[in-house]
């Protein structure tokens, strides 16, 4: 920003020339005092949403009932595309709507590793979203392979000259996350690939953090694999189905572990021996979910329209802004921004419990992280930059009277 001002119409005069505004009352909004800054962990509805949905359940599965999957087969590769079209660059035949973030990284990795013969190592970062982690050590476990994991600073990020020096002759599969899912800090996705090339092995993109929020551009970047979820930036509700990524020139040499009749060639034959489909289609497991994938579809549309420039362009405003005024107001009770400051190097959300407690109560939603970090991440097609004004009004309040010391030591479950 070129201008800063820690005055409330300043607020006012930065929404009043937002072009993406008119999209806030395409959410539903059922209390609006509520100021909601938790997009990254699950996105508002929208009210195309609801309604799609609506229709889906009353009429196509009601009514229709079985004679609807004529309309239904395809979706998974079908919305695919149209978030490689507007979300993630990719070009078609390289996406699928399908299973979840784990279960798709499992598949791709696995994958992965079968396609590196002779190479057993996997690498990933300390910092990287724990079921990833979680997932790679599984597999490194089954498999008697190495589990690399790379030191990453928790507010910075990667650094390319960490990663160079953890991949090897023998490694077989990078998987690391596009944005940091505590400080918002956004990878360099050509360069980072480019590392794991001249290495001889795989990447394998985490983009639940940026998928939806930030320009993703796989194809153009050289990435090999990519998995991500769409209840965050894509709005498709709680457990909606994530996608995956292949690579066209990769689909057919690699073979994913999970073996299931939609990944099958000629399917309703019902032959007795698994043929993969050719094409991203063999990456499909089982019966779709039909009804999220919908919203899948509804919310990509939604973000399509708002275009994903203008949508990041008021990401990089609205946390600039939110980083503005934390520098104003609370530097002195103590509290750090940890995301990158420099607007290209992080994502759309910034980042201890007590206090976003606290903040709940006063009616704003936010999130927390260990290790004492409040996440606040503002929807650029839903958020205001009075909502941010008044947010941090609210905790400049609650620091000022120290009013977190009053909630409770028992922790909610957080998601």
């Amino acid at each position: 920003m070129s201008t800063f001002s820690a005055d409330r119409s300043y607020a006012g005069e930065l929404d009043a020339v937002d072009p993406l505004a008119g999209f806030r009352d395409r959410f539903v909004r059922e209390d609006p005092s509520l100021i909601y800054l938790d997009g990254n962990s699950l996105g508002p509805l929208p009210q195309a949403t609801r309604a799609r949905l609506a229709e889906v359940v009353s009429h196509e599965w009601g009514a229709g009932l079985v004679r609807s999957w004529h309309r239904w087969i395809d979706l998974p590769g079908q919305v695919g595309d149209l978030l490689g079209e507007h979300l993630i660059g990719a070009a078609p035949g390289q996406v699928a709507v399908c299973d979840s973030t784990t279960v798709n990284l499992y598949k791709l990795a696995c994958a992965a590793l079968d396609a590196r013969p002779g190479r057993s190592v996997i690498v990933t970062d300390d910092d990287n979203f724990p079921t990833d982690r979680y997932v790679l050590q599984g597999i490194a476990a089954q498999r008697g392979a190495e589990f690399r994991m790379i030191g990453t600073d928790p507010d910075q990020g990667l650094a390319a000259d960490a990663l160079r020096a953890a991949v090897d002759g023998r490694t077989a599969l990078v998987s690391l996350s596009h944005v940091a899912y505590r400080s918002g800090a956004l990878a360099d996705m050509a360069a980072i690939t480019a590392i794991v090339h001249e290495a001889g092995a795989l990447a394998l993109w985490d983009l639940c953090h940026s998928a939806g929020a930030v320009p993703v551009e796989l194809d153009a970047s050289g990435a090999d694999l990519a998995v991500g979820c769409t209840y965050k930036y894509l709005n498709a509700g709680p457990g909606a189905p994530a996608f995956l990524y292949v690579r066209r020139e990769l689909q057919q040499a690699l073979r994913q572990p999970v073996w299931g009749w939609f990944g099958q060639r000629d399917q309703f034959d019902m032959g007795r021996i698994y043929e993969p489909v050719p094409g991203i289609g063999q990456f499909l497991t089982g019966t779709p979910q039909i009804i999220g994938t919908v919203a899948v579809q509804e919310g990509t549309r939604l973000l399509g329209e708002a275009g994903i420039g203008r949508l990041r362009a008021k990401a990089v405003a609205l946390t600039g802004y939110l980083i503005g005024l934390a520098d104003a107001w609370l530097a002195p009770y103590g509290v750090t921004v940890a995301s990158p400051r420099q607007a290209e190097r992080r994502g759309a959300h910034v980042e201890a419990w007590r206090i976003s407690q606290a903040l709940i109560q006063r009616g704003v939603i936010g999130d927390y992280r260990t290790p004492d970090r409040l996440r606040l991440g503002p929807v650029p097609a839903y958020t205001r930059f009075t909502d941010v004004w008044d947010a941090l009004d609210i905790l400049r309040q609650i620091m000022t009277g120290k009013t977190y010391l009053n909630v409770t030591a028992t922790r909610s479950v957080v998601t």
